[in-house]
């Protein structure tokens, strides 16, 4: 296998991908990690990083917090030397295609060139959920919006929608909780659907007015959103209000096009990639982490577990290759 340009590349580098880089980087093998933006990837958009544990910032012999828990660029690029530390590589750049001859695989970049490997961890995560709706396409960074810590700045003290309730909906409210009392957040249910405990305070804060049973069908304006059309789900009622940004959170859409072309894993109904207790694939020498992976508890901690056994199962399945023992 002493063509091989590595023996793991790793294709995306959030949390998943970069413990993984470390994980492999450690045991002594040739790592590569292909991002094609940066390191962190959705980690990037959390402004605070609370619920990591042991990310609680530090306090004074009184007790008093003197430095805020990471966040999660903070958090991302301490990662990303980590892995580099221990000797992982990065290459910017994204992925066309990746197929497999007998037991290499071949990772196709959008130059042109491919990379050769004895195995792929595959920790691309998922991308936001458009609303699918008029107008959401055609203000996209004009008032719509799909990262508060991105974009928040841009509206300090005006009138805010956020779209969604899980994790992400409320969390983002929150910070944008901090740029303005005008926050509206709509959910097309009648109960969050994110934790309880992040919900009631959600629903405790003062700068965010939650309704619920609502939906925006529409987002208007000329050169930049003015205002949106809510619908409330019990009667079908609509009603136009004036706004003057949208940041939706409606959920994720698995990054699995890898393996849906001459090479094919096995998905689940939603396009996540279904994996063993292994984060092995239906592909030998294919793993996945994260957020990609079908059942996963999308969240930092979760994702980072993912590619620590990722990579050491495909340590494993790279030490059978080169005994032999890989049929």
């Amino acid at each position: 296998m002493s063509d091989l340009d590595a023996d793991i590349v790793i294709v995306g580098a959030g949390p998943a991908g970069l413990t993984a880089a470390q994980y492999g980087a450690r045991a002594n093998l040739r790592v590569l990690v292909i991002e094609q933006i940066a390191p962190g990837g959705q980690v990037l958009n959390i402004d605070v990083l609370e619920n990591f544990p042991g990310n609680i910032g530090q306090f004074n012999s009184s007790g008093e917090m003197v430095s805020c828990p990471k966040t999660g660029y903070e958090f991302a690029m301490d990662l990303h030397r980590q892995a580099e530390t221990f000797g992982a590589s990065f290459l910017y750049s994204s992925v066309s295609f990746l197929t497999k001859e007998g037991d290499t695989f071949k990772v196709g970049l959008s130059d042109g060139e491919i990379k050769k490997t004895a195995a792929v961890i595959l920790a691309t995560g998922s991308r936001p959920r458009l609303l699918d709706i008029p107008g959401e396409k055609e203000f996209t960074g004009k008032g719509v919006s799909y990262c508060a810590t991105c974009d928040g700045n841009f509206f300090k003290g005006k009138k805010i929608f956020v779209a969604g309730g899980g994790d992400a909906a409320c969390d983002e409210a929150r910070y944008l909780s901090r740029l303005s009392s005008q926050i509206i957040l709509v959910h097309r249910r009648d109960t969050f659907r994110a934790q309880k405990a992040l919900a009631e305070r959600t629903l405790n804060n003062p700068n965010i007015k939650v309704r619920f049973n609502t939906v925006i069908k529409e987002i208007k304006g000329d050169k930049k959103v003015s205002s949106v059309v809510l619908s409330d789900t019990t009667n079908g009622n609509a009603y136009e209000e004036q706004a003057d940004a949208v940041f939706i959170f409606a959920g994720t859409v698995p990054q699995s096009s890898l393996v849906c072309g001459e090479l094919i894993a096995k998905l689940d109904e939603s396009g996540y990639i279904i994996t063993d207790e292994k984060m092995a694939s239906s592909v030998p020498g294919l793993f996945a982490a994260g957020d990609i992976r079908s059942g996963a508890f999308r969240q930092v901690i979760t994702a980072a577990a993912d590619g620590a056994m990722a990579a050491h199962n495909a340590c494993a399945y790279v030490d059978e290759l080169n005994s032999g023992k890989v049929k």
